[in-house]
């Protein structure tokens, strides 16, 4: 199928959320032309005109009964309301947030890298507002447009925190930058808190998805599946050719698939919350163990403990993760006994990593905190084993290589011998 032919099947789905009121712009002058408004204004997108130029603004209303994936809008309401009534420290908890205040956000680009040479072509953001998600687009239609592009944009903007995914490296670095050009003709930028996605997704899902990029996340975690989508990569090439042929088809493909990155964040952080705050019963236990391996490492020891707790008792790897985590975990508490009674079942995990490095903080332990050399020097032979007999499939580990081992062993066998 042509990519023209393509772009024809796409039209029909740009009104599955019901059109909104036209926007309201300042009065049109006389002398501004806008090629093919009139198909414009058929797929819901209108001129927004100031100072002898403009720039096109399509709204779309979904109401919270919308399913997007496993979830429907008003699911993110609930996720909200969960931040605000437990008493979890995190980094994405929305507590102290109305779900109003949250606007998710993302942008289509001329290119991949950063600085001026990149032009933002499309803003687009989504909102709670009453009983409906509001999603806005303000499109750039000519590479001049800039002014009104972002004086159309940050007149709406009113929000508290931006949710994005990859948005703190690229997407609002890149609006930064494009806004320093026209920053004399528009309104300041705002100060946001940012809820970026993407690292919680690279937290939870990397032991089983390859490619965490949001089109691989929406597929294998959330359940949304895009239809006649238009592959990202494309937009720039689509965008450069509406640039020279006005035409809007090929530009109202990006929209749709805008749309979806837009409205997939509002599941992807709905998602993320029902995980963290344990309310998902599909959650797997190699994604509750990942949950709490987050808490440990933000130093929230007790949400941690609670989470890797409930997952010790089998004989599973994530058994054994979790029983590995909580010992790390009681080892930067001074608690030896608990360390070390977890770390030694580790030892019988049958998985090398964790084994060597259970032995190694126990030869440590043994060595520095309960003096008993013996113990120590029989871990370090059983680490020396382990990688002796992972050669063909060495273990990253820099604390754990042969000869620092062989060196350990040399010095406990000297403090033994006194």
């Amino acid at each position: 199928m042509s990519l023209k032919n393509k772009l024809n099947r796409l039209k029909p789905h740009l009104s599955v959320g019901g059109p909104s009121e036209k926007i309201n712009t300042p009065p049109q002058a006389a002398n501004i032309e806008v090629p093919f408004k009139e198909k414009w204004e058929l797929a819901n997108v209108f001129p927004y005109y100031l100072d002898e130029n403009y720039c096109l603004i399509r709204e779309v209303k979904y109401p919270l009964s919308h399913q997007h994936g496993h979830y429907c809008f008003r699911d993110f309401l609930t996720a909200v309301e969960i931040w605000n009534k437990q008493s979890v420290n995190h980094p994405l908890s929305a507590e102290g947030h109305k779900a109003e205040e949250l606007f998710f956000f993302d942008t289509e680009t001329t290119g991949l890298g950063g600085g001026v040479g990149n032009t933002i072509f499309l803003l687009g953001y989504a909102s709670i507002s009453g009983d409906s998600l509001i999603l806005r687009q303000h499109i750039l239609p000519n590479p001049g447009a800039e002014v009104p592009l972002y004086q159309s944009f940050l007149e709406k903007v009113n929000y508290k925190t931006l949710v994005t995914y990859n948005g703190k490296s690229f997407d609002w670095p890149q609006v930064k930058t494009r806004h320093t050009l026209v920053r004399e003709h528009v309104p300041k930028l705002p100060q946001f808190g940012h809820f970026d996605l993407f690292h919680a997704a690279r937290r939870l899902w990397k032991h089983k998805l390859e490619c965490l990029k949001l089109a691989v996340v929406e597929k294998e975690v959330l359940g949304v599946e895009r239809v006649d989508d238009i592959p990202g990569f494309l937009a720039p090439m689509i965008y450069f050719d509406f640039i020279d042929s006005k035409q809007p088809e090929g530009m109202l493909g990006i929209l749709k698939h805008n749309e979806i990155d837009i409205l997939s964040l509002v599941t992807l952080y709905t998602h993320i919350t029902f995980q963290l705050c344990g309310i998902d019963t599909d959650q797997t236990r190699s994604e509750s163990f990942e949950v709490g391996r987050w808490f440990a490492s933000l130093g929230e020891k007790n949400q941690a403990e609670k989470v890797l707790t409930q997952l010790v008792n089998g004989s599973d790897i994530t058994s054994y993760q979790a029983k590995f985590s909580l010992a790390l975990q009681h080892k930067k508490e001074h608690d030896w006994d608990k360390a070390q009674k977890l770390f030694s079942d580790v030892v019988e995990s049958g998985e090398n990593r964790l084994m060597l490095e259970a032995c190694l903080e126990l030869a440590k332990i043994h060595e520095h905190r309960i003096k008993d050399y013996e113990l120590a020097i029989d871990y370090c032979q059983k680490a020396i084993i382990i990688v002796s007999q992972s050669e063909k499939k060495p273990i990253n580990n820099s604390q754990c290589t042969l000869e620092q081992l062989k060196f350990r062993l040399k010095r406990l066998k000297r403090k033994n011998a006194k």
